[in-house]
């Protein structure tokens, strides 16, 4: 985990990784200034450490003297190349345009603006100074896709024609040899305002197209079978649910790995973060989903068996709950009202999975971070309707006409099991939390209200039956912000 903070929670701004050998690049704008491009490095893709900046706003009188904005790395003939976004201070930032900088090393970068670049967005498919409606200019967030000698750069752009409020496209540009060529929007949803962030990977036959909203501040998809084709969406097309955010795609070691940062409270102001990666995969349908991260596996310590978990517990003495222990078997019952059923996590850090089955009709759910008052984080299972949430939920000591917190801070769908039988696996790293349902990420957050031992699950009016289950240490992560870290000359 990763938090460029300094002065304010929120510095870290859009992102980008590049990954060489064994080494893990982090490319980062500082928000709200916008006044350089962070570096950072990482050898395992979740923990990273400030390194030498990339860029800096240009001189004054150049075009990239006001902000600068999000970028792409890439590797081109053995030299690295970024296109990033710039502002100018002339036209008040307005007009945004893409410029390219060069590296030999990844650590020291030169601008290369001249001939084609930098680039800026022009008619006659999107909008131009003589036609933008909200009186700025989208044209940001490059990305580079080469394919069959061909080289693209996928932008963050405005279609020409439209309602003003849902002209958010993606644009299409081709780098030949003797310029640049303006295509048709690769895609043009005809619904929102921007599409922030594109990117564009082909997996498993299908090219599928990733973008940013601002709207409900998800990030979603779209796929087709030819690059430069018609581009369609699933009935369900949301891949990160709320609160991730600039979601970008690299490859790593034969995985697809998709890198975002969180904002902690839904808000644009509040606390960001760059939480671990998750891992692309495609159902037998073509429909993307996420997979935990490979380098967990690895990072594990040691396991217990479920045999062998430590002493399970009950938290309210509701006297219509019973706790049942066989080997390698939790059956857990609570005939009316609640209880919770929970056991003293050895470390903060784990991976916990097993099987559920949900026996006739009531509510369950897991808990983790519960201390002796009941406060922690609980994540209900929906099992009639497919949704899962987690929320924070727990007493409120600095306000007792309100004495309790209860704030739902992300949900999410997941097909319903037709026998009540469903395997989990949740992740907890530091402040990450990490919930998949039959192999498939749900949720993925970061949040900071509770840190303590309690580890299970909750009913309510319902039977549980635990099985297969294990518990795996993980080392805690080390310090988010880099900012405390010991400096890199």
């Amino acid at each position: 985990m990763y938090a460029g903070a300094g002065f304010s929670d929120w510095e870290i701004g859009d992102i980008d990784v590049f990954i060489e050998g064994d080494v893990y690049h982090l490319f980062h704008l500082i928000i709200p200034n916008h006044d350089y491009i962070a570096h950072a490095i990482s050898h395992d893709g979740i923990s990273w450490k400030r390194v030498k900046n990339a860029l800096f706003v240009g001189d004054p009188g150049s075009w990239d003297d006001d902000m600068l904005w999000t970028m792409h790395t890439v590797k081109v003939n053995g030299h690295y190349h970024q296109y990033y976004t710039g502002l100018r201070l002339r036209d008040r930032g307005i007009t945004q345009k893409i410029g390219l900088a060069s590296s030999s090393d990844l650590y020291t970068w030169e601008k290369q603006n001249t001939g084609i670049f930098p680039l800026s967005s022009r008619g006659p498919f999107y909008e131009d100074v003589e036609n933008m409606p909200r009186k700025w200019l989208s044209f940001r967030d490059p990305f580079f896709y080469e394919e069959n000698g061909r080289s693209f750069l996928l932008v963050c752009a405005r279609a020409a024609h439209g309602p003003f409020s849902r002209r958010g496209c993606i644009a299409l540009l081709e780098l030949e040899e003797s310029g640049i060529k303006y295509h048709p929007p690769i895609l043009y949803p005809r619904m929102y305002d921007d599409v922030e962030c594109p990117c564009v990977f082909k997996l498993d036959g299908n090219y599928y197209l990733i973008g940013s909203i601002r709207e409900d501040v998800k990030v979603r998809y779209w796929f087709s079978d030819q690059l430069m084709g018609e581009y369609h969406c699933f009935h369900s097309d949301v891949l990160l649910p709320q609160g991730n955010y600039a979601a970008r795609v690299v490859k790593d070691n034969g995985h697809f790995l998709i890198y975002n940062f969180y904002y902690t409270d839904n808000q644009v102001n509040s606390k960001r973060v760059l939480p671990p990666p998750k891992q692309l995969v495609t159902d037998d349908r073509g429909r993307l989903a996420l997979v935990s991260f490979y380098r967990w596996e690895k990072m594990v310590e040691y396991e217990l068996l479920q045999n062998n978990f430590p002493e399970a517990r009950v938290f309210f003495g509701n006297h219509t709950a019973s706790l049942e222990i066989e080997r390698d078997r939790w059956n857990m019952r609570s005939r009316s009202g609640y209880e919770l059923f929970y056991f003293q996590s050895p470390s903060t850090s784990f991976i916990w999975e097993g099987t559920i089955a949900l026996v006739g009709l009531g509510k369950c759910g897991l808990l983790c971070d519960m201390d002796d008052q009941g406060n922690g984080y609980f994540i209900p299972f929906d099992v009639v309707n497919g949704v899962v949430k987690i929320r924070t939920w727990g007493s409120n000591p600095e306000n007792l006409k309100q004495d309790f917190i209860f704030s739902d801070l992300q949900s999410n769908l997941f097909p319903v099991p037709a026998n009540g039988i469903f395997s989990f696996r949740l992740i907890r790293c530091g402040n990450y939390i990490e919930l998949s349902i039959d192999g498939v990420i749900r949720l993925s957050l970061m949040d900071y209200k509770f840190s303590a031992a309690g580890l299970g699950l909750y009913s309510a009016s319902s039977e549980i039956v635990l099985t297969e289950s294990k518990w795996k240490c993980l080392p805690d992560p080390k310090e988010e912000y880099a900012s405390q870290e010991d400096p890199i000359i």
